[in-house]
C-alpha cells in the first residue's frame, strides 16, 4: 500500500511528526508499506527542500517561498498538495487536522468529490485544539483561533477515517457525530523493547546527588499548577530531608522561572536541581540517575486529551512513576502494578513519594511492569495494524 503521511510542522522541535508519525511510518515500512512523509518545516528552515530516508521512510521537506503574508501559506500548502498527488497515493494520513494538514485534507476531499483523488483520507488527532484545547495555551491571533477550530471540527467530521491518541479525544469525536467504526483508537507507542542503558554516574557527580535519594521532573511546566507541585514537594522535603527533585525540562513561556522562584520561596529551594532542557541523547543517564519520578496532571481538557511521549519514556525507561489518575494516565499506568496513580490530592501523592523512596524492592518491581507493559501493550509494531485497520486493511 502506498502511504502519504502528511504534517503541520517538520520534524523538529515540535514533536508530533518525530515521536509519533515517524516511528509509525518506520513500523508500516517493516509491514511492507511504501511510506512518504511530506512537511512544511517551517520551524526549521534549515530542512527547506531537503529529502531523505529513515529504515525505509521517505521524509519530504517543501521548499519554503519568502515570508509574504498570506501568499506564503498558500504557496506551502499548494506545495504540499502537489508533492501528495504526485505521489499518487492509496492513503493520505493527515496528522492534526489544523494548519497545513488540515488545508491539504481539505483540498483532497474537494478532488475526492470531483473523483480526481481516489485514495482515502486519514486524519489523526493527538490534541484537541479547539475551545479548552491548546487555542487557550498557544499564543494565536483571535482569527488564528477561530480557523483552528474550525479546522479541527470539519476534518474530524469529514475525513474517511479518523485516528485518536487518546480515550478523550475517541469519545469527543464520536460527540461530533462521526461513526464510531470511522474512529480508531492509536495511543502512543514505545519504538521498541529495546532501551539504551543510561549511565547516571556522571548525572550524580555533576549535581552532587550522590548518597541522596532523588525525584525527576520530567516536564514542561503547563500539565499542573506550580502552586500544587510546590505544596507536594514541601510535603515530601519535610518528610525525607535528604531528597532532591531533579527537573528536566522547560516551561512553553518561562514557567521554570516561577517555579525556582516560589521553591525558594518554600523554603525548598536547595531541594530543587534544575537541569532544563536536556539533548534526547542524554535522557537515560538522567532517567538512571534518578530513583521516583513524578508526574502531575491537573484535570483539564488538554490533559485528559493527550497522549504524553514523556510517560511513556519514563515507564519505557523502567522508572517508578507516581502520576495523577488522569487521561491517558489510566491507560498506561496499572495502579499498583505498573505504577502509582493517585487522586488530585497534595497529601496523598506526596505521601505516595515518599513509600516508593523508602521502598526499594517496590520501586524495582513497578519499574519492572511498567517497562514490560509498555513494550508489549504500547509498541509501535503492534500499534501499526490499528493503522491498517484505518487504512481500510
Amino acid at each position: 500500500m502506498r502511504i502519504v503521511m502528511v504534517g503541520p510542522f517538520g520534524l523538529r522541535p515540535k514533536g508530533t511528526m518525530n515521536v509519533r508519525a515517524l516511528p509509525l511510518a518506520k513500523a508500516l515500512a517493516a509491514r511492507g508499506h511504501k511510506i512518504d512523509i511530506i512537511l512544511p518545516s517551517w520551524h526549521l528552515p534549515e530542512d527547506s527542500g531537503k529529502s531523505w530516508e529513515e529504515e525505509g521512510v521517505g521524509i519530504r521537506n517543501v521548499p519554503l517561498p519568502p515570508r509574504l503574508p498570506g501568499v506564503w501559506h498558500l504557496w506551502v500548502a499548494g506545495r504540499m498538495l502537489r508533492q501528495v498527488l504526485a505521489l499518487n497515493p492509496d492513503v493520505v494520513h493527515c496528522f492534526k487536522p489544523k494548519a497545513y494538514s488540515g488545508i491539504v485534507a481539505l483540498n483532497l476531499w474537494g478532488l475526492q468529490r470531483l473523483g480526481v483523488f481516489t485514495g482515502r483520507i486519514v486524519v489523526d488527532s493527538d490534541d484537541w485544539e479547539g475551545k479548552g484545547g491548546w487555542n487557550e495555551i498557544e499564543g494565536y491571533s483571535a482569527f488564528q483561533r477561530i480557523v483552528f477550530a474550525w479546522q479541527e471540527r470539519w476534518g474530524l467530521i469529514h475525513a474517511n477515517a479518523i485516528t485518536v491518541a487518546s480515550r478523550a479525544l475517541e469519545t469527543l469525536t464520536w460527540g461530533l457525530g462521526v461513526s464510531p467504526s470511522a474512529v480508531h483508537y492509536l495511543p502512543n507507542g514505545s519504538a521498541s523493547g529495546k532501551l539504551e542503558e543510561g549511565d547516571g554516574g556522571w548525572v550524580r557527580d555533576k549535581y552532587g546527588l550522590e548518597g541522596r535519594p532523588v525525584i525527576l521532573l520530567y516536564t514542561r511546566f503547563f500539565e499542573f499548577s506550580i502552586e500544587r507541585l510546590i505544596e507536594i514537594m514541601r510535603r515530601v522535603v519535610t518528610q525525607v530531608p535528604t531528597v532532591r527533585l531533579l527537573v528536566v525540562g522547560r516551561g512553553l513561556f518561562g514557567e521554570e522561572e516561577r517555579f525556582l522562584d516560589l521553591a525558594r520561596a518554600a523554603h525548598i529551594g536547595s531541594a530543587v536541581i534544575y537541569a532544563g532542557w536536556v539533548e534526547h541523547k542524554d535522557l537515560a543517564d538522567y532517567f538512571a540517575a534518578s530513583d521516583v519520578a513524578i508526574y502531575p496532571y491537573d484535570d483539564t481538557l488538554i490533559n485528559r486529551t493527550k497522549c504524553s511521549v514523556k510517560l511513556i519514556e519514563l515507564l519505557a525507561a523502567g522508572l517508578p512513576v507516581v502520576a495523577d489518575r488522569v487521561g491517558q494516565n489510566r491507560e498506561y499506568i496499572k495502579d499498583g502494578v505498573s505504577g502509582i496513580l493517585v487522586e488530585n490530592r497534595m497529601d496523598t501523592y506526596a505521601d505516595a513519594v515518599v513509600r516508593l523512596l523508602s521502598d526499594a524492592e517496590l520501586r524495582s518491581r513497578l519499574g519492572v511492569a511498567a517497562q514490560k507493559s509498555v513494550w508489549s501493550d504500547y509498541n509501535w509494531g503492534r500499534l501499526a495494524a490499528v493503522a491498517e485497520r484505518a487504512y481500510g486493511e
